[in-house]
């Protein structure tokens, strides 16, 4: 009798503390294997097995591309890499970013949920926007089981209020403090007997495209419908993917995006652009005041006073930028929305 052997954990802001709390609460005897993606920046050095490690529970390491799967290990996404669960062993790959992450939280439970359908326990911890929203409904729809950190519990509230809100079925709702004895009980329940469902085509298009699968890569038969938008990445035209009660856009490079990923993405170019916009105005105020000095000093007082006057011009509208700026910045739900970056940079 299969168990739930097959546990996928994914984190981002405030999850090095959460992952700490869950796994030093799990048995060192746990009948399962665990894989952990924690949102990095890919050129960083990880220190997570390390910290996990000081528990004396479970081994952690990261994981090693083509190493065999052993019950009772964590395996780690490494920084710059997609860990993709294979059966039998795990992969790493290079693949386009999801969510603007590699390692993303989606490849990881999609690939987990392809190889080993009802036998997955996928456990979505604090973090921000709506990374593992899709991967987590990848798992569902293969019959595994979801857990979900209580959001009112989450040091940040946005993956598992978006899981909550847009996946179907999930199955506990807890506080961090609950986890770790519920992944024990779910481990020792055995797997129910049911139909064995083919893996869906969006499923197995969206796993290769993640492992760079070049048939996947070179192939014109895109999934979705076109959105009229354009990725943030590579300035391609993005495809609108709908599953179940999720949609998601992705390119025909392969970069994806969850709904409030590309809106976050949307606005750091919007901010990018007004910062921009104020450079330039500065710029030309600059020079205006310096040939608008050049004109006084040739007696030339009426050019002079239009330079003058565009210079003003121009340091009034840069300065109005700035407000525009300063007023959002912190406040949620607005264009310039700060305070994600602060936290993304901080991770």
């Amino acid at each position: 009798m299969l168990n739930h052997d097959i546990i996928v954990i994914g984190a981002s802001a405030g999850g090095v503390e959460a992952l700490t709390y869950l796994v030093s609460n799990l048995p060192s005897d746990l009948n399962a294997s665990i894989f952990i993606v924690l949102h990095v920046p890919s050129e960083s050095r990880s220190q997570l097995p390390t910290i996990l490690n000081r528990a004396k529970r479970l081994p952690a390491h990261h994981a090693k591309d083509g190493e065999v799967i052993i019950p009772g290990h964590i395996y780690v996404a490494p920084p710059g890499y997609h860990l993709l669960v294979k059966s039998g062993h795990v992969h790493l790959a290079r693949g386009p970013k999801e969510n603007s992450h590699r390692p993303a939280i989606d490849p990881t439970f999609r690939t987990a949920a392809r190889a080993y359908d009802g036998r997955v326990i996928g456990v979505i911890l604090t973090g921000v926007l709506d990374d593992g929203t899709a991967g987590l409904a990848s798992v569902k729809i293969r019959d595994g089981l979801a857990v979900v950190q209580d959001p009112s519990d989450a040091m940040y509230n946005g993956m598992p209020r978006s899981a909550i809100e847009n996946v179907n079925d999930i199955d506990y709702v807890l506080p961090l403090s609950e986890i770790p004895s519920k992944l024990v009980n779910l481990v020792n329940t055995p797997v129910e007997t049911k139909n064995h469902k083919q893996v869906p085509e969006l499923m197995e298009y969206e796993s290769d495209i993640a492992e760079l699968n070049p048939t996947r890569l070179h192939s014109t038969n895109n999934p979705g419908k076109p959105s009229g938008y354009v990725c943030p990445d590579c300035g391609g035209g993005l495809w609108e993917i709908q599953e179940e009660n999720t949609f998601r856009f992705r390119c025909r490079t392969g970069h994806a995006y969850s709904p409030e990923t590309l809106l976050a993405k949307q606005s750091d170019a919007l901010e990018d652009a007004l910062w921009i916009a104020i450079r330039a105005l500065e710029e030309k105020a600059s020079l205006a005041h310096r040939m608008s000095t050049k004109m006084r000093s040739r007696n030339q007082n009426l050019s002079a006073q239009r330079l003058e006057q565009e210079a003003k011009d121009a340091e009034g509208r840069a300065e109005i930028i700035r407000n525009v700026i300063i007023q959002n910045a912190g406040a949620e739900d607005t264009i310039v929305n700060l305070e994600n970056k602060t936290v993304i940079i901080n991770e």
